[in-house]
């Protein structure tokens, strides 16, 4: 559960890698809604805590996401004049600052809501990454309790996702095979993407890669796909075991961009066993 405080804001998005800003009441002359020091926090679709309500609040809040849409770090004083120009009854003025931390947030997409899905969540949802999850089936959704920083997506093709997020990561783990399919020869065209990993076995990734090769996926889009997904060093075949292979691989290109191996190394390991405590 996430609180309702600033600081819990602040907390919630550099662990979510979300973008958000920061408004201090600065001086104040005459009456104000709220002391000098005050702090509220702003995302594009929340906010933690008040600075004061009407309509400073109000103004203060399109102001901060406007500087969201600027899509960088910045700060920003704003003067406000409580009686002139907001019609509030204080009479009073002041300053707020907009202190602006743009996260250029890695965009991860997860298709499938399975129970190797399901145990991996909660995991994913504790990394710096903004998560979407696909599925086709509504009442699976219905019936689990996603965190509140997994936007969920139903889609029948799943296809129609990509066409307006600039993804890095992807996880293909459906319920049918040939819309694994579809989704990975769609992922492989996406230049964004630096990692794809599908859930499967040898025999899977070699019938995949001979039929993309046939549809026209170059060797070197091929090298994006990882399957099986997940370390080799993580052993066992229960959706919570599996969930952990994947989310140590993940952690382990999360940290090393395209530099590190996808298979067997200690960090990775070692990162993996963390997580298995929090479990």
């Amino acid at each position: 559960m996430i609180g309702n405080r600033w600081f819990d804001g602040i907390h919630h998005c550099q662990n979510t890698a979300k973008e958000y800003v920061v408004l201090t009441v600065m001086g104040s002359v005459g009456s104000t809604p709220r002391a000098q020091g005050t702090k509220m926090v702003v995302t594009e679709d929340r906010i933690f805590d008040t600075i004061g309500g009407g309509h400073l609040e109000h103004m203060s809040i399109q102001k901060a996401r406007s500087l969201l849409a600027d899509k960088k770090t910045n700060q920003h004083v704003e003067y406000f004049p409580l009686g002139a120009k907001l019609a509030q009854c204080c009479g009073g003025a002041t300053h707020v600052l907009f202190e602006v931390f743009w996260q250029h947030a890695n965009q991860l997409l997860i298709f499938g809501a399975g129970h190797v899905a399901q145990a991996l969540i909660p995991i994913v949802s504790q990394l710096p990454v903004s998560t979407t999850w696909v599925d086709s089936r509504q009442h699976i959704f219905d019936d689990l309790a996603v965190p509140d920083n997994i936007h969920t997506v139903i889609s029948q093709d799943c296809i129609d996702v990509f066409n307006d997020k600039q993804i890095n990561y992807v996880l293909v783990m459906t319920h049918d095979h040939q819309l694994d399919y579809d989704i990975v020869k769609q992922a492989l065209t996406i230049d964004s993407i630096q990692y794809l990993g599908l859930i499967g076995s040898e025999t899977k990734a070699k019938r995949f890669k001979t039929r993309l090769k046939n549809h026209n996926i170059s060797e070197h889009q091929l090298q994006k796909l990882i399957c099986p997904v997940g370390l080799d060093s993580v052993t066992g075949k229960r959706p919570i075991e599996v969930a952990i292979s994947i989310a140590g691989q993940l952690i382990q290109h999360l940290n090393s961009g395209d530099s590190a191996d996808p298979q067997n190394t200690q960090t990775a390991w070692v990162q993996t066993k963390e997580i298995a405590k929090i479990l």
